[in-house]
């Protein structure tokens, strides 16, 4: 109950949860209570997107989709301190990560809140491709919802140090990249969902790339043809 404490403060007061990572209260506290919301979070959702193929598909969703976005985490969150300390941010890395943890909570809050959506939607349809892009689109959402709130938590942590402007910048280009190595570590460990006409695979083949998958499933669903 302590962490879905931590969750509902992060969502009715942000303001104050940033200004206590800025002066370090509770850091490691705060951290766990957001590890473990995002990793059930996260894992009702993937259990539910992978139910659509078999139960081993369901399982294997909802241990890769904590995975996905903690493993993104880890791979991304140094080179945004590095350049946050470049231009002359006092942060430490722990208040880095913090920050980052924020944004994933959010995200995977809001994943656990579309799946009433995901389960209508299994219900009602069998188109594969659809049922992919849905899922698709709910991450992007979800995932530039994280963001916004790491953007702010940024501006409040980092509030009267020099170099504002160009700390901005590089938040700019770290959620570009990091929606970059999001999408092509989900594409490496793929599947998530399972295309019904193949049997249960842990992962895939490497071949192809995210984008073009996608591109692939809109031609399939609006009828026009694109070469993957």
């Amino acid at each position: 109950m302590r962490d879905l404490g931590v969750v509902e403060t992060i969502l009715r007061n942000r303001i104050h949860f940033f200004q206590e990572i800025r002066d370090g209260v509770r850091l490691g506290e705060k951290m766990r209570a957001m590890l473990i919301s995002s990793l059930v979070f996260m894992a009702l959702y993937g259990a539910v997107m992978g139910s659509t193929h078999s139960l081993w598909q369901a399982l294997s969703s909802a241990a890769k989709l904590p995975v996905l976005f903690l493993a993104t985490l880890f791979i991304c969150a140094p080179t945004l301190y590095f350049f946050n300390v470049l231009f002359g941010s006092t942060q430490s890395l722990t208040q880095n990560v913090a920050l980052i943890l924020t944004a994933i909570t959010v995200t995977a809050v809001l994943l656990l809140s579309f799946t009433p959506i995901i389960l209508f939607f299994l219900l009602t349809t069998s188109q594969y491709q659809f049922f992919k892009l849905l899922n698709v689109a709910i991450f992007a959402i979800s995932g530039i919802t994280g963001v916004v709130f790491l953007s702010q938590g940024m501006q409040i942590v980092a509030a009267g140090a020099e170099g504002d402007s160009a700390r901005r910048n590089v938040l700019r280009l770290w959620m570009l990249l990091y929606a970059f190595v999001g999408s092509q570590l989900a594409w490496t460990i793929r599947p998530f969902i399972g295309a019904p006409s193949i049997d249960f695979e842990l992962f895939r083949q490497l071949g192809g790339n995210f984008y073009t998958n996608i591109l692939a499933s809109l031609g399939e669903i609006f009828g026009f043809f694109i070469v993957q």
